[in-house]
C-alpha cells in the first residue's frame, strides 16, 4: 500500500521556504470546530493554542489578529494596535474570499494578500505556540518570533482583560 502523501498547505510551503522549523499535527475533522475542541482532541494546553481572527477596519482595510483560543479579541485595543478608529469581525461567509482559507483553517501565514497582522503579546515570551496549519485538520507548532517573521506580524496587547 502506498504511503499517503502529506498534504502541504500554502502556510507550510512558506515556512519551509523561509527555513522556519515547525511541527505539524493533524486531526480528523469534517467541519469547523472551535480551537478549544481541537486543543482538547490533540491533548494540547489551551494557553499554547492560538486562533486567527480577521477583521475589517473603518478604513475598509482588513486586519489579522492571532490570540489565545480561550480569549476574546479586544476590538478597541486591536483597532488601536493597527492605527484604526475601529475594527469589527468579518462575516464568516467572507473568510475564504478575503484570506483564501476556510473557517477553522485560517492561519496568518500565506493568505491571499499580506494583511497587517498582530499576535497577542502573551505569545511573545512562549517557547512555541500552535496555530492553524491552513486547512481544517491541520495545526502547526512553531516559535512565536518565527510566526511573526513569516506573517510579517508585530506583537500587541489585543485580548480583553
Amino acid at each position: 500500500m502506498a504511503k499517503q502523501k502529506e498534504i502541504k498547505t500554502n502556510a507550510m510551503r512558506i515556512l519551509e521556504s523561509m527555513k522556519i522549523p515547525f511541527a505539524h499535527y493533524t486531526y480528523e475533522c469534517e467541519e469547523f470546530v472551535d480551537g478549544i475542541q481541537i486543543a482538547d482532541q490533540l491533548g494540547l494546553p489551551h494557553e499554547k493554542v492560538y486562533k486567527t481572527l480577521v477583521t475589517i477596519g473603518n478604513s475598509k482595510n482588513y486586519f489579522v489578529f492571532v490570540i489565545p483560543i480561550a480569549e476574546e479579541l479586544d476590538l478597541k485595543a486591536a483597532a488601536k494596535s493597527v492605527g484604526e478608529k475601529s475594527v469589527e469581525m468579518i462575516h464568516v461567509k467572507d473568510i475564504n474570499a478575503i484570506t483564501g482559507y476556510v473557517r477553522g483553517g485560517c492561519t496568518a501565514v500565506g493568505m491571499k494578500k499580506q494583511y497587517v497582522t498582530r499576535i497577542d503579546s502573551s505569545a511573545e515570551h512562549m517557547e512555541k505556540i500552535i496555530v492553524s496549519g491552513g486547512r481544517i485538520g491541520s495545526q502547526l507548532e512553531l516559535a512565536p518570533a518565527d510566526l511573526a517573521r513569516a506573517a510579517r506580524a508585530e506583537f500587541a496587547d489585543i485580548v480583553r482583560h
